[in-house]
């Protein structure tokens, strides 16, 4: 009976201490990968093709190959109507780290040298708030988000002083960014910077991945950016050289430089072009300028290059993915995959970004998290702003959001779409050196003031005024005059108005154009 009775205290034993380690695997908290490549268009995407998804697609998707993006939205959530309010790398990080706009993160413009513009230090940003909730931060990639100083020495290493030896810029735009408060709170920091894809100019607070050298010298490893990163990324997952804390969950943030341009041959994966995009798969880049509103004259130098290496970055990507995967720790991990803007590719006739319409503005943004949420296709006007609470909240840390916030979180309606009380916005604001507007669902509204992106002065009256109806004219080809839509128009201004307030954006504090926009009185 005695042995009985002890057996029987041995198994309770056995089993209340799996419950408890049960328990505590299932409250561990979730890791966090953010993965934004640079200029990357909403719909260059293989899945945006396929059944199930080329029903939400404004247009026609590009034909390109992804497998890996491919992979993450079918097992993910896919947003539909994700936006890059500002339509530019530097002030899209701004918003990104801050959940503020640019008014409050510091950053109106691209960092470069000549310019003023820099997140501010003293705000808590995303890293600095994961960090304080226990995770081990990293960044890999671009940052984009510090003003340009010339504090080097000729070779590019950092001096911290414009005297001699320093006076010199490593880089027109973008810069190394030092430790202290700039980096916040970001513990393993591996910076690629210089728009050169085999060329990047790295800057590493791990000497192992530098050749032994310190934080702030410069070093040319001559790799194809996305292969490196991803190298580098895969060592610190499995903390080869003790980099992290493996008790602690990891918050990282990677943002690649392709498919940013250059597209020469030079700056691109000819491997991948060779493969998917010759003139043997496709004779004709009319064949891969798909859009109707798209200039082959103008998208025929570059189109091929572009798409290479959108199905390169997604390679490497793969490459972290199928690591988390074989540590077992992919299905509670937190992956975001979107980017700062996309590119125009001969639309309107134009190249680049920093442009109101569809092909600019539009993002990618999957959250892929199959331990927490269930893959399914979400309408969400989500934007900029939105990204640090949502994922906070998602993390299971909401209550650290901190109040200066302008972002919404989103998880909860994520979570639970039933149950929440998170209403989805009606439209979400737009802005550009010389314009504002809104997007909602439907419509496109721009005002645009008489002034050149670029230009410092002021605008003082407004160009253009016009709104796109982007569900009859999915390619954005005809303008339509505020006095054809009364009735449409009122309602964009007025949401315009509450926005710019939202945003305290100069419009807002200086009440321009104030016979236009109905600006709240309180």
């Amino acid at each position: 009976m005695k042995k009985i009775l002890i057996l029987a205290l041995a198994m309770l034993s056995i089993t209340c201490k799996t419950k408890e380690a049960n328990t505590e695997l299932t409250e561990k908290k979730p890791n966090v990968l953010i993965i934004f490549p640079d200029q990357l268009r909403r719909y260059s995407a293989g899945f945006w093709s396929e059944d199930g998804f080329k029903e939400h697609v404004v247009g026609k998707p590009d034909p390109v190959i992804t497998p890996t993006i491919d992979k993450l939205a079918k097992n993910g959530v896919v947003f539909t109507q994700a936006i890059s309010n500002y339509p530019l790398c530097s002030p899209y990080r701004g918003m990104l780290l801050s959940g503020m706009y640019p008014e409050q993160s510091g950053i109106w413009n691209n960092c470069r040298e000549g310019r003023d513009d820099s997140l501010n230090d003293d705000m808590k940003t995303i890293t600095d708030l994961f960090f304080e909730s226990g995770y081990n931060t990293s960044y890999f990639g671009k940052c984009h988000w510090l003003k340009t100083e010339p504090l080097f020495d000729e070779n590019g290493n950092y001096v911290g002083t414009e005297e001699a030896p320093g006076g010199h810029y490593v880089n027109t735009y973008d810069t190394y960014v030092p430790a202290g408060p700039g980096r916040h709170s970001i513990e393993y920091f591996y910076q690629s910077l210089k728009d050169a894809h085999y060329n990047p100019h790295i800057y590493s607070s791990d000497s192992n991945t530098i050749e032994g050298k310190k934080d702030g010298q410069l070093h040319l490893p001559k790799i194809y950016s996305p292969k490196n990163e991803a190298d580098k990324i895969v060592s610190y997952l499995k903390n080869n050289n003790a980099e992290r804390d493996s008790e602690k969950p990891f918050f990282m943030i990677w943002s690649l430089n392709p498919p940013h341009n250059p597209w020469d041959d030079k700056n691109t994966d000819m491997d991948a072009l060779r493969k998917h995009y010759d003139t043997d798969k496709y004779p004709s880049n009319k064949d891969l300028v798909v859009r109707e509103n798209a200039s082959l004259n103008v998208a025929n130098h570059y189109v091929r290059n572009y798409f290479a290496n959108v199905t390169s970055t997604d390679t490497y990507i793969g490459i972290v993915i199928d690591e988390l995967e074989r540590m077992g720790v992919l299905d509670n991990t937190i992956v975001i995959f979107t980017s700062d803007h996309g590119e125009m590719l001969g639309s309107h006739g134009l190249e680049g970004k920093n442009e109101i319409e569809l092909e600019s503005v539009a993002v990618p943004f999957i959250v892929h998290w199959p331990k927490g949420l269930k893959a399914n296709i979400n309408d969400i006007l989500m934007s900029v702003p939105d990204v640090l609470p949502t994922t906070m909240g998602l993390a299971g840390i909401a209550s650290k959001i901190p109040a200066t916030v302008q972002g919404t979180n989103f998880a909860p309606l994520l979570k639970d779409p039933l149950n929440s009380t998170i209403k989805k916005p009606e439209g979400v604001l737009l802005m550009l050196g010389n314009s504002r507007g809104i997007v909602t669902n439907r419509y496109t509204l721009c005002l645009e003031e008489n002034k050149k992106q670029w230009d410092k002065r002021k605008g003082t009256a407004l160009a253009k005024k016009f709104i796109y109806d982007n569900q009859e004219d999915p390619y954005q080809l005809n303008k339509i005059n505020l006095e054809d839509l009364p009735e449409v128009a009122e309602k964009l201004l007025i949401q315009l108005g509450k926005q710019l307030k939202h945003a305290n954006d100069p419009w807002y504090k200086e009440k321009k154009y104030s016979d236009v926009i109905p600006y709240p009185s309180n």
